[in-house]
């Protein structure tokens, strides 16, 4: 479904990202882990269209995604969450599901913003303020609904849980695999919560400075050596 084949971004004289390639095939759940700088959200700008990359190739479906803007990527089934919810301020929360529902190149559709609304657990605060009237665990659950309502066959989750405490995380990594059992979508999740990682993700890529140094199942990736390095800080030959 996803393909991205040496992918590099530079700003300034920093390298954000140094040859990253990447697959995600459909249906399927990937972790995306690293330390913090490590290039984990500047990927996820590559993939919504916000950052250029200086080089590498970027499909979607079979299709070149290089020149297409953010909005047409949208529609063409990449859902986004930012870590740092993002409500659209004055609206309702069914108002803001209106407004992705348009951006993902569908007319309002308030059957499925219903049904979005009761799997998040929103369905009693649709006419609330976004802005001020939801909790930080609402806003994080809002943030999965908009996405959702621009009906996405690939989600990008940026760190939906930060700041949630462990009985939050727990119900939120549920409401995660019940969005997967129930709409099929490929998920790519960064998330620095290992345990979280460990349990929802089948698979699971490492970046540090930018590179992508692991590959694989959880148990794989996290007794790789050059893992375990690249959090600790300790050589992995030490």
């Amino acid at each position: 479904m996803l393909e991205l084949v040496g992918i590099d971004v530079h700003f300034g004289g920093i390298k954000a990202l140094d040859s990253v390639s990447l697959a995600v095939g459909t249906s399927e759940i990937v972790g995306l882990v690293g330390p913090n700088g490590a290039g984990k959200t500047t990927l996820f700008n590559v993939l919504s269209g916000t950052v250029r990359p200086r080089r590498g190739t970027m499909r979607f479906d079979g299709a070149d995604l290089g020149a297409v803007p953010p909005y047409a990527r949208a529609r063409r089934g990449l859902g986004r969450t930012f870590q740092i919810p993002q409500p659209m301020h004055t609206l309702t929360v069914a108002g803001n599901l209106q407004v992705a529902q348009r951006f993902g190149g569908g007319g309002v559709d308030r059957r499925a913003q219903a049904e979005i609304l009761e799997l998040v657990g929103l369905a009693g605060k649709a006419d609330r303020d976004a802005a001020t009237g939801l909790s930080l665990t609402e806003l994080k659950a809002l943030e999965v609904a908009k996405a959702l309502a621009t009906r996405p066959r690939m989600l990008l989750l940026d760190e939906v849980l930060a700041g949630l405490e462990v009985q939050g995380k727990r119900q939120f990594t549920q409401l995660l695999a019940q969005i997967h059992a129930r709409y099929g979508l490929a998920i790519l999740i960064i998330e620095h919560d290992i345990e979280t990682i460990r349990s929802l993700c089948p698979r699971v890529a490492v970046l540090d400075f930018g590179r992508l140094i692991a590959d694989g199942t959880p148990a794989e990736v996290f007794s790789n050596p050059a893992v375990v390095a690249s959090y600790t800080g300790v050589p992995a030959d030490a």
